[in-house]
C-alpha cells in the first residue's frame, strides 16, 4: 500500500469515527480534551463567561472542581498541586476581573518555571473588542507572563489547543498557558477529532546537551582546586535529584542551592552548604566567592544570588548547564555552557568525571567556615523565637511532609532551619515573592496528595492575603496546618526600615489579628500562643488535629537578631558586606580578625 492509499484511508477512518459521534457542546469538549490530557483536578471560580464550562465539569467523573474563593487562590493552588507533583496545575476563571485576578499567579508561575495551565471565559467573539461586560483582553495582558497563549476561535481547535498547551507547558523549561475561550464557542455543538498529536516546528526545545561541552566541564572539574556546586530549581523541573546526589558523591565537591532548589539534596549531608544569597549561610557566600569553578545547575544567577553583579565570584570559572538557552551568558558570562535537560547532561557528567582526590583541603575550609558563621539564633524567655518555631516543627513533622510559606521574614526563617532531604517538598514564590502564596499553594499541594502532611509557615501579612482560602480548607475538608508567625507587622519591609531608614515606620504596622479567632468563624480549629512554654504542646495538638488548623503564634517584632533575619546581604552589595549582628558586617569582621579575603 502506498502512503497516499494510506492516508486515504486514516481519513476514511477518521470521518467514519466523526459520523459515529455524538454532536458534543463546546464546554464538553473541553472537558474531556482536559480528561485526555491526565487532568485529575481543576482550581476554578465561576461566572459568566465560564460558567458553560462548570456546568459541563459537574458530569466529568475524572477531575476533581475545587472552588477557591479567589481566583488569585485558585492560580496559586494549581502552581502548588504542580510543585507538588510535577504535572501542570490547572485554574480556570471568567472574564474581566476574574481573568485578571489570575494574573499575579500566572506570572509567579512564569518566574519559577512551573507548568500551569490557566483556562479564561471570554465574551463572545460577536461583541469582543467592544467593551462588552467584563471584557477584557487576557490574551495581551498576559503576553509577557506566560509561555504561551491561545484564543481558541474554532470549535474543532479545542482538543489540539489543549493537547498543545499541556505539552508546551511541562517540556522545555517548564510554565504557565493561557487558553481563552469565548463563550459562544463553549456553547456551540460539533463533531470534533480527540485523535490529536503535537506538531508545532516551531516549538523543539533542544534536550540533548553537546557531548563536546560535557567533556571541556569534565576536564575543567579535575582541573579545579576549589569547586562548588551552585543548584537551582531546574534540578527539580528535570527530576534530576538523583543525578546531582551522584556527582556530589562521586566528586566529593561541596554543593550550594538558591531557594527553589532546596530539596534537591539532603540538607544534613556535611557536603550541603543549604541555602546561598541575600539571606543564605554566610559559609554558603564566602565558598562560591572563594571557589575557582561554580557548576551552575539549572540556575539563572538572580540578583538576590550574586549581589553586586561585577563583583561576584571574581576569581572563577563558570560551567553553567541549563534547559533554556537565553538564560546563558544573560547575567554572567560562563567558560563553559551547556545547554539541554540537565538530567541527561548529569549523566553523562557523572560518567565523565573522577573523584576529586584533591579537594580535601577545600572541603576543610569550608567546614572551618561553618564553625565560625553558623545559621543560629538565641532563645528568650520571654518571649517566643520564631526560627525556633521553625525547628520545633520539623522535630514534630512527618518525615515527608510538604512545608508550604508566604513570603517575608518567616518564608527566609523557614528556608534557613527547615532542613529538606526531597525535592518537591518545599513550596516557595521565589522570583516573584507572591505575599499570599502559602495558603493556597498549601491547599493545592493537599489535594495532590490527601495522605501527606501539609504545613503553610505563613506570616500575618502573607497570610491576610488569601485567608479566604480558609473556607476552601473547611469546605473540601483540605487538613492543611498553618503556622502564622505573627508580630503584627510587615516584618521584611519594617526590618529594612530598621537597616536603611532610620527605623521610621512606612505603614509596615497592620495590627494584631486574632487568627484562631478568625479560623473558627471559618469553622477551623484555631489555637493561640505567645509564651515559650507553649510551643511544643500547642504543635503537638495541631500535628494530633486531623483536619485543617491554623496555629497563631504572636510574638514581639524587635530589631534583635531574633527580630530580624540575619544574616543578610544588603541589596546591590557583596558578600563582604553580609550583615552578621548588630555590631559587624563580614567586612569589618574579618578586619578585627586580620582576616584579608583572597
Amino acid at each position: 500500500m502506498t502512503p497516499k492509499q494510506t492516508s486515504a484511508k486514516k481519513i476514511i477512518s477518521i470521518d467514519k469515527a466523526k459520523k459515529s459521534q455524538k454532536p458534543m457542546k463546546g464546554r464538553d469538549i473541553i472537558v474531556k480534551a482536559l480528561e485526555n490530557e491526565g487532568c485529575e483536578v481543576l482550581f476554578g471560580y465561576p461566572g459568566g463567561t465560564s460558567m458553560e464550562i462548570h456546568q459541563a465539569l459537574t458530569q466529568s467523573k475524572k477531575i476533581r472542581m475545587v472552588l477557591p474563593r479567589h481566583e488569585q487562590g485558585g492560580a496559586f493552588a494549581a502552581a502548588g498541586y504542580a510543585r507538588a507533583t510535577g504535572r501542570p496545575g490547572v485554574c480556570m476563571a471568567t472574564s474581566g476581573p476574574g481573568a485578571t485576578n489570575l494574573l499575579t499567579g500566572i506570572m509567579d508561575s512564569k518566574l519559577d518555571s512551573i507548568p500551569l495551565i490557566a483556562i479564561t471565559g471570554q465574551v463572545a467573539t460577536s461583541v469582543m473588542g467592544s467593551d462588552a461586560f467584563q471584557e477584557a483582553d487576557v490574551v495581551g495582558a498576559t503576553f509577557p507572563l506566560v509561555k504561551h497563549s491561545y484564543l481558541v476561535t474554532d470549535i474543532n481547535d479545542i482538543p489540539r489547543i489543549i493537547h498543545e498547551a499541556f505539552h508546551i507547558a511541562s517540556t522545555g523549561r517548564p510554565g504557565p498557558v493561557l487558553i481563552d475561550i469565548p463563550k459562544n464557542i463553549q456553547q456551540q455543538e460539533g463533531v470534533v477529532d480527540f485523535d490529536v498529536r503535537f506538531d508545532v516546528p516551531g516549538y523543539k526545545p533542544n534536550l540533548k546537551p553537546a557531548p563536546q561541552q560535557i567533556k571541556k566541564a569534565a576536564h575543567m572539574i579535575k582541573e579545579a582546586k576549589r569547586p562548588l556546586i551552585y543548584a537551582g530549581g531546574g534540578i527539580i523541573s528535570s527530576g534530576a535529584s538523583e543525578e546531582l546526589r551522584k556527582l556530589v558523591k562521586k566528586t566529593g565537591i561541596p554543593i550550594t542551592n538558591t531557594v527553589m532548589g532546596l530539596g534537591t539534596f539532603p540538607m544534613d549531608d556535611p557536603l550541603s552548604l543549604h541555602m546561598l544569597g541575600m539571606h543564605g549561610a554566610v559559609y554558603a557566600n564566602i565558598a562560591i566567592n572563594h571557589a575557582d569553578l561554580v557548576i551552575a545547575l539549572g540556575v539563572r544567577f538572580d540578583d538576590r544570588v550574586t549581589g553586586k553583579l561585577s563583583e561576584f565570584c571574581k576569581n572563577a570559572k563558570f560551567i553553567h548547564v541549563d534547559i533554556d538557552p537565553s538564560e546563558i551568558n544573560k547575567n554572567i558570562v560562563v567558560d563553559v555552557p551547556i545547554q539541554g535537560d540537565l538530567k541527561q547532561a548529569l549523566k553523562m557528567l557523572n560518567d565523565a568525571v573522577e573523584p576529586k582526590k584533591d579537594i580535601a583541603p577545600w572541603v576543610q575550609q569550608i567546614d572551618g567556615w561553618k564553625k565560625e558563621f553558623p545559621l543560629a539564633y538565641q532563645l528568650d524567655e520571654k518571649a517566643i523565637v520564631p526560627q525556633h518555631v521553625v525547628v520545633e516543627a520539623q522535630k514534630l513533622a512527618e518525615k515527608d511532609c510538604i512545608v508550604s510559606v508566604g513570603v517575608g521574614q518567616h518564608q527566609m526563617w523557614a528556608a534557613q532551619f527547615w532542613r529538606f532531604h526531597t525535592p518537591r517538598s518545599w513550596l516557595c514564590s521565589s522570583g516573584l515573592g507572591s505575599m499570599g502564596f502559602g495558603l493556597p499553594a498549601a491547599m493545592g499541594a493537599q489535594v495532590a496528595y490527601p495522605d501527606r502532611q501539609v504545613i503553610n509557615i505563613d506570616g500575618d501579612g502573607s497570610f491576610l492575603m488569601n485567608i479566604q482560602e480558609l473556607q476552601t480548607l473547611k469546605i473540601e475538608n483540605i487538613p492543611v496546618k498553618n503556622i502564622v508567625l505573627n508580630n503584627a507587622h510587615l516584618g521584611m519591609v519594617a526590618q529594612w526600615e530598621d537597616r536603611f531608614y532610620k527605623s521610621l515606620r512606612g505603614h509596615t504596622f497592620i495590627g494584631d489579628a486574632d487568627f484562631a479567632e478568625i479560623a473558627d468563624a471559618f469553622g477551623i480549629k484555631g489555637e493561640t500562643i505567645s509564651k515559650p512554654e507553649e510551643v511544643g504542646p500547642a504543635l503537638k495538638r495541631m500535628f494530633k488535629h486531623k483536619g485543617p488548623y491554623v496555629l497563631d503564634v504572636k510574638y514581639p517584632y524587635n530589631d534583635q537578631s531574633h527580630g530580624h533575619v540575619i544574616p543578610m546581604i544588603p541589596g546591590g552589595h557583596t558578600y563582604l558586606d553580609t550583615i552578621l549582628d548588630q555590631k559587624y558586617n563580614l567586612r569589618e569582621y574579618w578586619k578585627e580578625k586580620g582576616v584579608v579575603p583572597e
